[in-house]
């Protein structure tokens, strides 16, 4: 589904230019569309990172925005004047001005985002298809559908964050924890805080934590034999949440904030909001479980 390799220029949106060219090139073609000005070189590993995927997206963009490519080493003094000290750079003008920029390579998605800030929506790239197909896999409960198609995401793009938290939730949801411990593990540090790894990652946590907790049954003899005992009750939230329990497990947390705010350092609190976070904002139970804690809170 994926077309890897690099991008064919369409006749007239992706040029070279030279430093006499610059003024026509850039300067005057960006009166009429933005124009991006790729800065590279040949002995520059990034540059040839980025330059199939720059214009790939180019190309997609269908004559929305135009490349002018421009080798430093041939041609430095324009990068120069605009105090370009690492490359690969692009930098976008518009109306003759310089506009927007970003440094270093990027995945297709981030690509992309910047055209798009520049001329709007372009519609679905190959990348967010295959993502969106991964999302109906899911929801049919393919499984092993949704991970062949995250894993080609991956192959073209390896730090797709979607495509890294939806593999390691399929770990997850098949009981292989160091699995999906060692797909969090790809994720750039830059991106480490991604709601979509930060559900995953709060998820993984739960797990962990309801992995030696035991059966339910137990901890539901020692709640009902003491509804004050509060580290019982607490467990037995946690061992209900890994059972899909969701609706009970917030219950019992809001039973522990409502008896005792303070207990465990209102660790009962602290507790509800990794469910949420694990389970999504969206979620039913997240929506229903923040309307009760804040009825409690603020009532």
């Amino acid at each position: 589904m994926l077309v890897n390799g690099d991008a064919a220029p369409a006749k007239g949106l992706i040029k070279d230019t030279t430093t006499q060219g610059f003024r026509q090139d850039v300067i005057a073609e960006s009166m009429n569309q933005p124009v991006l000005v790729d800065f590279w070189a040949p002995w520059c590993g990034p540059c040839k990172q980025l330059t199939p995927v720059i214009e790939k997206v180019v190309n997609e963009a269908g004559g929305k925005v135009k490349l002018v490519k421009m080798n430093i080493d041939e041609h430095p003094a324009i990068a120069g004047q605009l105090g370009i000290q690492s490359i690969p750079a692009v930098i976008a003008f518009q109306r003759g001005q310089p506009i927007d920029g970003f440094m270093g390579a990027q995945p297709e998605s981030q690509v992309k985002a910047f055209i798009e800030k520049l001329v709007g929506p372009m519609g679905p790239g190959p990348i967010e298809e295959v993502l969106a197909a991964a999302a109906e896999a899911l929801e049919a409960g393919d499984a092993a559908g949704a991970s062949e198609l995250y894993a080609e995401v991956l192959a073209a793009e390896p730090e797709n964050i979607t495509a890294i938290a939806g593999m390691a939730r399929l770990h997850l949801d098949a009981g292989d924890i160091e699995g999906a411990k060692g797909f969090l593990a790809m994720v750039p540090e830059a991106k480490g805080q991604d709601p979509a790894v930060a559900a995953v990652r709060a998820a993984v946590e739960l797990a962990e934590q309801a992995a030696s907790l035991g059966d339910t049954a137990e901890l539901e003899a020692k709640v009902a034999a003491n509804p004050k005992d509060h580290q019982a009750r607490f467990d037995l939230a946690l061992a209900l949440n890994a059972r899909d329990k969701r609706e009970e497990a917030v219950d019992h947390l809001i039973a522990i904030i409502k008896a005792d705010r303070t207990w465990n350092d209102d660790g009962a609190r602290k507790q509800l909001l990794q469910l949420f976070e694990a389970w999504g904002p969206m979620d039913e139970h997240s929506v229903a479980g923040r309307r009760k804690l804040s009825v409690l809170l603020f009532s």
